[in-house]
């Protein structure tokens, strides 16, 4: 791709939060929601420039969007470019979200979500000259200019999951998921189930995802604080929240429960929950971040390919909760962790 070596000419804005619908990358007919951060024409050799759009999410949900956004504007910066983002409200309005960012000849354009698959890859074919990276988009067949950034979700699950397993008093644990019409959420509840049957033959693994569609599974934290209490009152005594602003909702729950813990999902929500601190001893993290920031620098350096890529997954740290868990809890998860992550043990998921 073009723009080695450039010097920093785009000054990148990060507004999380912060719209302006007034532009040409969004109309008030579709009420997709956008922000600005491009420092002159991006048609331009010098001018280098990344645009994301998310699925139906907000940037700001300090989970899946979150860190995709977190890694486009750092890595623009990192080359010396800038980034914008466009927040999808109707799943109608992804190719057209898209291709706002096609017209203004974008370097890259980031799309976020399992969902925006299909609209990346024929956005890709019609626009060689653009690179794209599809976060959660499996490519099944490789386009030349089209990275998918995936990732191992059943490990990530089941690390956290065998902690749980390790952790539990009543030998039940809960996992509260976005909808199962996404395969990535389905291989976090499926790797947490076998992780804590792995660590404890005798739990209970209670299972239960947002009966909704795309369009809301994953912005409802009112049914994930129902449904974390109604598996608090089924004695639960760890729960998993892994669906965006659903999952949020349930970590709250939990944190008004007296020793019950919480586990976050994608990023450290230790860094973004802090009303969730009373109960997140720990985060099943996708690390998003550092798998956008890695593909834009390739593609500014010229090295980029199509096909998937898969980004690290791992554990966050324990943060308060380190002092408190025992060591010989600690080493075991150490092991887990490491042979995991390695395949050496399998989820037994496919």
């Amino acid at each position: 791709m073009r723009r080695t070596g450039v010097a920093a000419a785009g000054l990148l804005v990060l507004l999380l939060g912060v719209t302006s619908c007034g532009g040409d990358d969004a109309s008030s007919a579709d009420k997709s929601t956008a922000v600005k951060g491009f420092s002159g024409d991006c048609a331009k050799k010098e001018v280098f420039c990344v645009g994301l759009v998310t699925d139906v999410g907000k940037v700001d949900d300090k989970s899946f969007n979150q860190s995709s956004w977190e890694g486009a504007a750092a890595g623009a910066k990192a080359v010396g470019g800038g980034a914008e983002y466009i927040e999808t409200v109707d799943p109608k309005d992804y190719a057209k979200n898209i291709q706002s960012f096609v017209d203004r000849k974008v370097d890259v354009v980031v799309t976020v979500g399992f969902a925006l698959a299909d609209a990346a890859a024929t956005a890709a074919t019609a626009n060689p000259g653009i690179h794209f990276i599809g976060v959660d988009a499996f490519q099944a067949t490789t386009i030349a200019n089209l990275s998918g950034l995936v990732f191992y979700e059943d490990r990530a699950g089941f690390m956290a999951g065998a902690l749980a397993g390790l952790l539990t008093k009543t030998n039940v644990v809960a996992a509260v998921l976005g909808t199962d019409k996404v395969p990535p959420v389905v291989a976090f509840g499926k790797g947490w189930e076998n992780g804590a049957k792995y660590t404890n033959s005798k739990v209970k693994v209670l299972t239960t995802y947002h009966p909704g569609g795309l369009d809301v599974a994953f912005n409802d934290p009112t049914w994930g604080a129902q449904t974390a209490k109604q598996a608090l009152d089924n004695t639960a005594d760890v729960v998993f929240g892994a669906g965006g602003n659903t999952g949020n909702g349930a970590l709250l729950e939990v944190a008004k429960k007296a020793g019950a813990y919480c586990v976050g999902v994608d990023l450290d929500q230790w860094e973004t929950m802090p009303g969730a601190h009373a109960c997140l001893v720990t985060s099943a993290e996708k690390r998003i971040k550092d798998g956008v920031v890695l593909l834009i620098s390739q593609v500014h350096n010229g090295t980029a390919k199509g096909g998937n890529f898969r980004g690290e997954v791992g554990l966050a740290s324990y943060h308060d909760f380190d002092a408190k868990i025992p060591a010989e809890v600690k080493t075991k998860m150490d092991v887990i962790v490491r042979d995991v992550g390695s395949g050496k043990i399998p989820t037994g998921v496919n």
